[in-house]
């Protein structure tokens, strides 16, 4: 370990926003010490990273205008929605450009982190197996929302090969399967379009309804298009559903479910290549699952079908396992972090990354971790603004629904709408009177 860890704080994870706090934390001279799992930066869009969950077909459902960092454009060369190798590429060439690879440990894992004489004791183990641990002066967790499988209980078993899209890499292995993708999210929707050109037969199933956006509008990445002053909730939804049924119409015609929510009101689904797909006959869409019985599957509406390959595309689950949830206050099915990134409890207890919003991209979280940077060299520098937002955090929660009444779902708990959580975070930094170093 670097000497005087004791003043330095613990960084886990080198994935986007790991990597927008090692930036921060430099540019407001926070001493830090990166850890990364794996053998290189990029995160989950590395696929090459054991941890990834990214498939080969993956590529940005935002455009590269809309999610890039500000102080680091993506090249021209670059399409409008990059795939995972162009985004690891780009990755690592931010880490180079700002000399953030050589502030990372790499192929360490942290086991653990507890608090301790107003620090945080954290144990990290290497490849090798050769465990460390060190007194830190706090940490910050961004290692990703995307790594933990979520799998429902299904009642029955399936003698077939089940997998969750996690570990789906290429759509060879559905040659010549009958194929059925549970989940109709935006990768359930990118899988079912996959295994369309190698599968036998592929089926859908479908428990609730979507809103469904295409990538493109008259000739632009739809997301470049209203970029302007945002429009009132209620004005923006009309708005844009008409646009939307202008554009891919009305998806019941299809056989899926009508939606139970207004638009924005959960995540759209940016694939219109479904539609297509399914007007085409080469997806079939089925009901809820009832149960499994061998190779067969039972649907709620009473039909049965048989199938080789049954995959998952249920989401994933928030996980920081080397913290106890006490110490996030966490309960439900997210902890409830002041602004999504500060403990209410410990004033040196960070996540990064643990925030979705329609359009936030990396920039937002870019935002998060300057905040966090700010917060934290405040506590030297600016004690009384460190103590404010610490009182803060502890507190009841900021609205960050930007006027949008958003579904009680899971994957939902920690969402927020993109210019409320922009404002509420900028503010906190303009309240911090501390530059970078």
């Amino acid at each position: 370990m670097q000497e005087n860890t004791r003043e330095r704080y613990a960084l886990i994870g080198a994935g986007p926003s790991g990597l927008a706090g090692a930036r921060n934390l430099d540019r407001y001279g926070v001493p830090f010490d990166g850890f990364e799992s794996h053998s290189d930066v990029g995160g989950l869009w590395d696929i090459d990273n054991p941890r990834s969950t990214v498939y080969r077909s993956a590529h940005l459902i935002s455009s590269k205008t809309t999610t890039q960092f500000t102080e680091f454009p993506m090249a021209e060369s670059v399409p409008d929605y990059p795939g995972h190798a162009a985004l690891a590429d780009y990755f690592r060439a931010y880490a180079d450009e700002f000399g953030l690879r050589e502030r990372f440990r790499f192929g360490t894992d942290v086991v653990r982190a507890e608090p301790a004489d107003d620090g945080w004791v954290v144990t990290t183990r290497d490849h090798a197996g050769t465990e460390t641990t060190s007194l830190y002066a706090g940490v910050i967790a961004a290692n990703g929302t995307l790594a933990t499988p979520h799998v429902p209980d299904f009642a029955g078993e399936f003698t077939g090969e089940f997998l969750h899209t996690a570990r789906y890499k290429d759509p060879t292995l559905f040659a010549g399967k009958r194929v059925l993708v549970i989940g109709a999210g935006n990768s359930g929707c990118d899988i079912a379009v996959d295994a369309v050109h190698h599968a036998a037969s592929v089926d859908l199933s479908v428990r609730r309804g979507y809103h469904f956006v295409p990538k493109y509008m008259f000739g632009r990445p739809a997301d470049t298009l209203t970029r302007g002053r945002p429009l009132p909730p209620r004005i923006k939804q009309r708005v844009d559903a008409l646009l939307l049924a202008q554009f891919t119409g009305d998806p019941t015609r299809f056989g899926l479910p009508a939606p139970d929510h207004r638009l924005y009101e959960s995540h759209p689904v940016v694939n219109s290549l479904i539609l297509h797909h399914l007007g085409h006959g080469d997806v079939r869409v089925r009901a809820d699952i009832e149960r499994f019985e061998g190779a067969e599957v039972r649907f709620v509406d009473g039909a049965v079908a048989e199938y080789d390959i049954v995959v998952s595309a249920t989401g994933y689950r928030l996980d920081y396992p080397f913290l106890d949830r006490a110490h996030l206050s966490w309960t439900g099915d997210a902890p409830p972090l002041f602004l999504n990134l500060a403990s209410p409890r410990h004033r040196n207890l960070f996540v990064l990354g643990m925030v979705e919003a329609s359009g936030l991209g990396w920039q937002g979280r870019f935002e998060q971790a300057e905040l966090v940077a700010k917060v934290i060299a405040a506590q030297t520098r600016a004690p009384g603004a460190a103590k404010e937002f610490a009182r803060a955090a502890a507190g009841p929660p900021p609205d960050l629904s930007g006027g949008y009444r958003y579904v009680t779902l899971r994957r939902m708990a920690y969402y927020v709408e993109k210019n409320a959580y922009r404002r509420a975070v900028r503010a906190w930094s303009e309240r911090i009177p501390v530059g970078p170093a």
